[in-house]
């Protein structure tokens, strides 16, 4: 294949379950547009989970010059793996069409997917921060354990489909009920400590699980430096309602909350600790290691 046929072919990766379905509504016009733009298109629906990864991996190997994965921030996720531990420098294009879209969000796309693909056709390259999860895994915007952090993979698909965003605030709600404590050491570049935590997230995002905001003016994706946030556990009914006055309006400076920078953190914990990453399950055996790849991955928005 020669560099300009490659330059200009595309491999649209279509996650056909995400979200409220809209993908399947959307796809034609989406391909009209890369048509018009020039692309070769060849469009892809995942069959199951670890698909987009295994494409986007392959991707550039097969002579594509662009990715563009239409789907939520798991597909996304998925995406920016597979050309990560592949060691390729294939640029990105993202149509979000999830539940909730928080990177997408934070990425201040669209939420028209027409208007996505025009946009990623103009070829305004972003060179975005990722994290890396225990020297394997890959997450886009956020890795989290603890309080709502199950209302990303516990709500059914069904129920997001039907409710979107709105899921993942019921479900972030209806854990506040049964939230547990877990002690975990941290290390990071400002220092050493530990406490008992119901809630933390490394983040590159200003919205968790459409529940916890972040400032836009204190979120940079290309800084090479995550934002922190850990929620102490509330002894008192006063303590739990300063957690959520905290939460509802961004504020945390209160001291039940940690919030720092940092580009590099370990978390020792209980084996066992559920994480979350970018939505999607993840295990740990009680030590975490949390890297920022600056500048790792090409987004044309």
């Amino acid at each position: 294949m020669k560099k300009d046929d490659r330059q200009k072919s595309v491999l649209i990766i279509v996650n056909p379950v995400a979200g409220t379905l809209k993908a399947k509504r959307s796809i034609l016009d989406i391909i009209d547009i890369f048509c018009k733009a020039g692309y070769e298109p060849v469009v892809v629906t995942t069959q199951h989970r670890g698909h987009c990864m295994e494409l986007a991996s392959r991707a550039k190997e097969r002579g594509f010059g662009l990715i563009v994965c239409s789907g939520g921030d798991g597909t996304l996720n998925e995406a920016i793996t597979g050309v990560i531990k592949s060691g390729s420098d294939i640029p990105l294009g993202y149509i979000p069409q999830g539940s909730t879209n928080d990177f997408a969000s934070t990425l201040g796309l669209s939420a028209d997917p027409a208007e996505c693909a025009a946009k990623i056709t103009e070829l305004r390259p972003v060179k975005l921060d990722i994290g890396r999860f225990n020297g394997d895994q890959c997450f886009s915007y956020i890795a989290s354990f603890g309080a709502f952090t199950d209302a990303s993979y516990n709500v059914p698909q069904e129920v997001k489909n039907v409710l979107g965003h709105f899921a993942y605030v019921l479900g972030g709600i209806s854990e506040l009920g049964d939230i547990r404590a877990t002690h975990i050491k941290v290390t990071c570049e400002s220092g050493t400590f530990e406490d008992d935590f119901i809630f933390g997230a490394v983040s590159n995002t200003t919205s968790v699980a459409g529940i916890v905001k972040l400032d836009s003016h204190i979120v940079d994706l290309q800084d090479g430096i995550f934002e922190v946030i850990l929620i102490k556990n509330p002894t008192s009914l006063f303590e739990l309602n300063d957690i959520l006055t905290g939460i509802t309006n961004s504020d945390f400076r209160s001291g039940m909350f940690r919030f720092m920078k940092a580009s590099r953190i370990e978390f020792e914990t209980d084996p066992g600790l559920k994480w979350s990453l970018d939505g999607e399950a993840a295990d740990s055996d009680g030590h975490v290691l949390i890297e920022n790849l600056h500048g790792a991955v090409t987004l044309y928005k």
